[in-house]
């Protein structure tokens, strides 16, 4: 259990000498320096904070950069969000610092002992859970973050940008359904993250909605790539009774489901209706444009850069969860299903 602050002053000294280390070593862990091991860090750092030694926001020297962290920098995705902070920071004196998670959906102690290092004026991770503890030591030199799109739920205490996902997950197969289809399948991203859950929880409310029951072998889980949405689409496309549409959970596996249909003969939308998400700029331009649902990514991108500005200047917001709203871009991937011939 962490040890609450106490009243009294304590040079560094006497921190040295608690912690077991050297005088220069606190100096060196109270400066940010990278070159302490993580365990001395983390002791140093919680005798520090019990004893008050936590630079005032407006005081502390920063660098003028912002630490921008995706788990992945593969896809148009991460361009738009990238777009997003730069129209953020274009008149805040801050430059970006791109970097790639090498852990699985969160960063590491390495990267951590970076980012105290570099001293940003904050940071925004995308896509990404943080460790408790690794938050604690970036709050412990009073450095800001920002989730924009968490991996798993953040918490209440963790500020964050979204969108609603769920909504949008309704909206595409209310679509669907309005369109005539009644065998929706479903390619749905990694269960583990919150936005994948939450668009094939929309999926099934929709169905529910109709009154149609859920079938799970209409449904497929994979990752949010091009080749995931191919291979599991011709899973799809191939059952005996194969759907009449698809919603796919976002615009790359859409495309491969476009791939899909074709090693089959199958033409969209006269054969499949695809929806997807994202509303990438492919989108428009892939044939037939993709019917989708748009998440503002460039907007949420701009709202978690100018969330941890002001997070860094002192200024506490309103909320520390805001979700943008997603809608739906109708375009010529979706159709009423063609008429069965009679048996």
């Amino acid at each position: 259990m962490q040890e609450e602050p106490v009243d009294r002053a304590a040079t560094l000294a006497e921190i040295a000498q608690e912690a077991g280390v050297s005088a220069p070593t606190v100096s060196k862990v109270l400066n940010g320096r990278a070159d302490v091991a993580p365990a001395t860090r983390e002791r140093v750092e919680d005798l520090l904070h019990r004893y008050g030694y936590r630079r005032r926001r407006g005081n502390r020297q920063t660098s003028p950069l912002l630490e921008l962290v995706f788990h992945e920098l593969e896809s148009a995705w991460a361009v738009e969000v990238i777009r997003g902070v730069e129209n953020a920071v274009r008149d805040e004196g801050l430059s970006i610092v791109l970097s790639e998670s090498a852990e699985r959906h969160g960063p590491g102690q390495s990267w951590v002992d970076g980012v105290l290092a570099r001293r940003p004026t904050g940071v925004v991770l995308v896509l990404s859970d943080l460790d408790r503890s690794l938050r604690e030591q970036l709050a412990r030199r009073d450095i800001p973050f920002v989730v924009l799109d968490p991996a798993g739920d953040p918490g209440q205490e963790v500020p964050a940008v979204g969108t609603t996902n769920w909504d949008g997950g309704l909206a595409a197969t209310r679509h669907l359904l309005d369109l005539g289809h009644r065998r929706i399948g479903l390619l749905g991203g990694p269960a583990r993250m919150m936005c994948s859950r939450a668009r094939a929880d929309g999926y099934r409310a929709a169905l529910d909605m109709a009154g149609i029951p859920y079938d799970p072998r209409l449904v497929r889980e994979g990752d949010f790539h091009h080749e995931s949405g191919r291979l599991l689409g011709l899973e799809l496309l191939r059952l005996p009774e194969r759907p009449t549409a698809v919603f796919a959970g976002n615009d790359l596996q859409a495309l491969g489901l476009y791939e899909a249909a074709r090693e089959l003969g199958l033409r969209i939308p006269e054969d499949l209706s695809v929806v997807g998400f994202d509303d990438l700029p492919l989108a428009r331009w892939v044939g037939p444009p993709l019917t989708t649902v748009r998440q503002p990514l460039t907007e949420m991108a701009e709202t978690a850069t100018r969330l941890v500005i002001d997070l860094a200047r002192g200024v506490r917001p309103g909320t520390l969860r805001v979700d943008l709203a997603t809608s739906l871009v109708v375009r010529s991937s979706t159709a009423a299903p063609r008429a069965q011939p009679a048996a």
